[in-house]
C-alpha cells in the first residue's frame, strides 16, 4: 500500500473529509487529493512534500515517520538546500569578453594625444603673448596691486563610513505555551531537531540558519514569534509551518 492509499484509508477511518483535513492543515484540497493518489508534483519540492505528509498524518491520527521513510526510498535520500540555489539565476549569464586593443590602435591614440597637447600649448602661449602686449600698451605705468590676504586654510577630513559584511540569515523561533502543546521540528533533510510536549507556562527558543519544518499540536494554546513577528496560530488544531531564513517571507503555511 502506497503513501497516498495509507493516508486516504486513515482519513476515512477517522471519519474526516478532504475538506476537513484541508481546514485543519491549511493545505489545499487539490494537493491533498493528489497526494492520496500518489502524486507529489503539486507540493513544490521534496521539502514541502515531507511537511505535507507529516501534517496530514498528524490530523488523521497515524505516525508520519514510516511514510517519510517510504517517501525517501521512492524519491531518493533528502539533500540539504544550498543557500546559493536561492540566488543563482535559472539561466547562466554569458559575459562578453572585451575585444583586444591592437598595438596599432594604441600607437595612433598616443600620437593624437601628443599632437593635441602640442596644439594646446601653442595656442595658449600665443594667446598669453598677445594679451600681455595689449595690456602693456594700454597701461602707462606699473600699478601696484594690494597683496592678497592669506587666511589660514581649513582642512576638512571626510571619514569613510565603516561597512560591515552582511550577517548570515537566521530565524529566531520563540514559542510560549499558554496550554500544553506538542511540537516537532525537522530540517530540510528530514532530520528531527526536536520533538516533545511543551508544558503550559514554558518557553522554547530555536535559532535556525537553514530551512526547517515545524508541526504544532494545539496551536490555539501558544504564542509564536519568528524574528520578533507574531504568527497567527488560532485557526487550526494542527499547524504546519515551513520556515526559510533565506527568504524575505520567512514563514509559509504548509
Amino acid at each position: 500500500m502506497g503513501i497516498g492509499d495509507t493516508l486516504a484509508d486513515a482519513r476515512r477511518q477517522a471519519g474526516l473529509t478532504v475538506t476537513q483535513v484541508s481546514q485543519q492543515t491549511r493545505i489545499r484540497e487539490s494537493i491533498i487529493r493528489a497526494i492520496e493518489q500518489g502524486d507529489f508534483s503539486a507540493c513544490g519540492g521534496d521539502f514541502y512534500a515531507r511537511g505535507h505528509i507529516r501534517s496530514i498524518a498528524s490530523v488523521v491520527g497515524i505516525d508520519p515517520a514510516p511514510l517519510i521513510r517510504e517517501y525517501d526510498e521512492e524519491h531518493g535520500p533528502p539533500s540539504a538546500m544550498r543557500a546559493s540555489q536561492v540566488f543563482e539565476p535559472a539561466t547562466p549569464i554569458r559575459i562578453r569578453e572585451p575585444s583586444r586593443f591592437g598595438f596599432g590602435k594604441l600607437a595612433a591614440v598616443l600620437l593624437l594625444a601628443v599632437i593635441g597637447f602640442g596644439a594646446y600649448y601653442l595656442v595658449a602661449d600665443y594667446h598669453h603673448h598677445n594679451t600681455a602686449t595689449a595690456t602693456d600698451t594700454l597701461r602707462p605705468g606699473p600699478v601696484s596691486s594690494p597683496k592678497p590676504h592669506h587666511s589660514a586654510a581649513t582642512t576638512t577630513t571626510h571619514s569613510k563610513p565603516v561597512t560591515h559584511p552582511p550577517a548570515h540569515p537566521e530565524a529566531v523561533i520563540k514559542l510560549t505555551a499558554n496550554q500544553d502543546c506538542w511540537v516537532a521540528l525537522t530540517d530540510a533533510t528530514g532530520k528531527q531537531l526536536y520533538q516533545g510536549t511543551i508544558l503550559a507556562g514554558n518557553t522554547m527558543t530555536w535559532r535556525e540558519k537553514h530551512p526547517v519544518s515545524m508541526v504544532i499540536g494545539n496551536p490555539m494554546g501558544i504564542v509564536l514569534t519568528v524574528n520578533g513577528k507574531a504568527e497567527s496560530t488560532h485557526t487550526v488544531q494542527v499547524l504546519t509551518l515551513n520556515i526559510n531564513p533565506q527568504r524575505k517571507d520567512l514563514v509559509a503555511i504548509g
